[in-house]
């Protein structure tokens, strides 16, 4: 990777490279390549995979870094703002009605109410990405109605608003074209280079990436209000976290850059760890001060296969109908058969050992556990 902005090369000691994960976790070896190989860039001071840490497209997922005098939009991606949003749905959990819900849930198209109008109600500028505005995704995105399966902290849970016999739902999407637009300009001028802090590049970059996590958040905002009418439920937002970005860390000795790709932020509350579609998802709460893992938490379970080695395994032991339904008796949408096999539960990690892995390290409490009811990914056959 080259630095933009300067004719000089950014030189520094090596980076410290620390992986928060168990013996008992498996670690791709190639995610620990990744790893090594981001830590060796220019101006890199720290590179930490957490315990959901696995191969991605030339830098690891399930990782945080932060650099000094230079940022880079790769390591970021092109789902810019990509993150979690929770919702607490104002229905008790024994008046679900997953199964019809399943059968006429449809989040898919163009959202057929004023786009630049609910953006301006959430404080964000329109981006000509609007048909895309209130749409899931596809990859191992999804909008999941929960029910609560245990509270393990009362009085963390009760100080989130929340009753454990009500339902919740959790959203994870992102920015949709308008990231994957940001980042192929970048590409396009600098390859996979870095930007040099006080460039025009990085000002500009940084500009339209800021822009791209806060569509993305109203995104999940818009996700969820399409699956609440469904439903026929109100809602209210109980958090969001964004786990693909880069930002700005100011201390007394200077700036560094906080780059997060796959990684939830430890400094900004509560967050939820969701599982693969057929396990639990974790309400957690951060704990220390984030000092030693990058200010970052895992953001999920990890995959454990890739797409193409999953689609092949369980297209030999299940049938797309059997994967509609999970060991909770929950019901999933997905009518793209590629991805509902290349999304079953055993291409990822067990989440339980990886926020265990967080849990050990003194990273988390755990708040609740949630089940889920229903899983929307997609009405569409083509990804």
């Amino acid at each position: 990777m080259s630095t933009a902005g300067t004719q000089a090369p950014l030189t520094s000691p090596p980076a410290t490279v620390r992986i928060i994960a168990s013996p008992q976790s498996w670690v791709e070896g190639e995610a620990v390549r990744q790893l090594e190989a981001v830590a060796r860039l220019p101006g890199m001071r720290h590179a930490v995979g957490l315990p959901d840490l696995h191969p991605g497209k030339g830098a690891p997922v399930g990782a945080a870094f932060t650099s000094e005098g230079i940022l880079y939009p790769y390591l970021v991606g092109s789902d810019i703002g990509c993150g979690m949003g929770l919702w607490d749905v104002g229905m008790l959990a024994r008046k679900a009605k997953a199964e019809r819900w399943a059968a006429k849930l449809d989040v898919e198209g163009t959202w057929s109410g004023d786009a630049e109008g609910f953006l301006a109600e959430e404080g964000v500028k329109a981006s000509g990405f609007e048909a895309a505005l209130g749409t899931v995704g596809g990859g191992n995105h999804f909008a999941e109605v929960q029910r609560v399966d245990a509270v393990h902290d009362a009085e963390g849970f009760a100080a989130l608003g929340l009753a454990a016999d009500r339902l919740l739902l959790l959203v994870h999407s992102g920015s949709r074209g308008l990231g994957e637009a940001i980042l192929r300009a970048h590409v396009d001028r600098h390859a996979a280079g870095g930007l040099l802090e006080d460039s025009d590049d990085a000002r500009a970059y940084l500009t339209r990436h800021d822009h791209a996590v806060a569509w993305a958040r109203a995104n999940r905002a818009l996700v969820a209000r399409r699956v609440l009418d469904g439903i026929g439920a109100p809602a209210r937002r109980v958090l969001d976290v964004c786990h693909n970005s880069v930002t700005p860390r100011r201390d007394a000795g200077g700036t560094r850059w906080l780059h997060r790709k796959g990684a939830a932020p430890s400094d900004e509350g509560p967050v939820v760890i969701p599982g693969s579609r057929g396990a639990l998802s974790y309400l957690v709460v951060p704990l220390g001060d984030g000092t030693g893992s990058a200010y970052s938490l895992a953001h999920g379970a990890g995959r454990k296969w890739t797409r193409t080695a999953a689609r092949e395994r369980m297209k030999e032991r299940f049938t797309a109908e059997s994967l509609t339904r999970t060991p909770f008796k929950s019901h999933v949408v997905c009518e793209n058969k590629d991805l509902l096999f290349e999304e079953a539960p055993p291409a990822y990690k067990p989440i339980d050992r990886v926020v265990t892995d967080l849990v050990e390290a003194g990273l988390v409490r755990v708040v609740a556990t949630l089940a889920p009811v229903l899983t929307y990914k997609t009405r569409s056959r083509e990804e």
